[in-house]
């Protein structure tokens, strides 16, 4: 997003990770149910990531663009904000909605939704990794805070590289989720 506020700011780039969310809870259920092997996590059924040609960048905050590491020139060949509203709802459909801190996510995408007239086919729960952690803080001796950076340093994954890229924070989102469910 070039900012914190969905009313004012945009979004830049869009990533998720689609997870079979019934093999999912299986997999938490038991933890035996997972196949070790390649490396690929069986469970990840899609991934994708795209640059969004902002329209208003002028209004964008210079701590959102450093953060997210927008340039005129690494977005020459971004998609409109409808294209990419339109892959989304066709990659989502059904899908329940995960990140750090979903309600901020939620708000950009959510008013993506409503300003391109794309149908939103997404369930209508959400889940936030950042409640999830806290609701567990009895267990989780030792933790700073529940950010995504301090929770992954906690569970020893690595960092995120930065500049932030939406899919990289989907991965991170997506094994933090893992960790807590075990």
């Amino acid at each position: 997003m070039t900012g914190l506020d969905f009313r004012i700011h945009e979004i830049v780039e869009i990533g998720l990770i689609v997870v079979d969310q019934s093999r999912l809870m299986e997999s938490i259920a038991d933890p035996r149910s997972r196949k070790a092997g390649s490396g690929k996590d069986p469970l990840v059924i899609d991934e994708w990531n795209a640059k969004v040609k902002p329209r208003h960048i002028k209004t964008a905050a210079a701590s959102a663009i450093k953060f997210c590491g927008y340039n005129k020139l690494d977005w020459v060949n971004a998609m409109n904000l409808k294209e990419a509203m339109e892959i989304y709802s066709k990659k989502t459909k059904n899908a329940i909605f995960l990140a750090q801190n979903s309600f901020f996510d939620w708000a950009f995408i959510s008013e993506a939704f409503k300003d391109t007239g794309v149908e939103d086919h997404t369930d209508y729960h959400r889940v936030d990794l950042f409640s999830i952690g806290w609701s567990k803080s009895k267990e989780l001796k030792g933790i700073k805070s529940y950010s995504l950076s301090d929770m992954c340093k906690y569970f020893d994954i690595d960092k995120e590289p930065m500049p932030h890229r939406a899919v990289n924070g989907a991965r991170k989102a997506y094994e933090i989720l893992k960790k807590l469910m075990e």
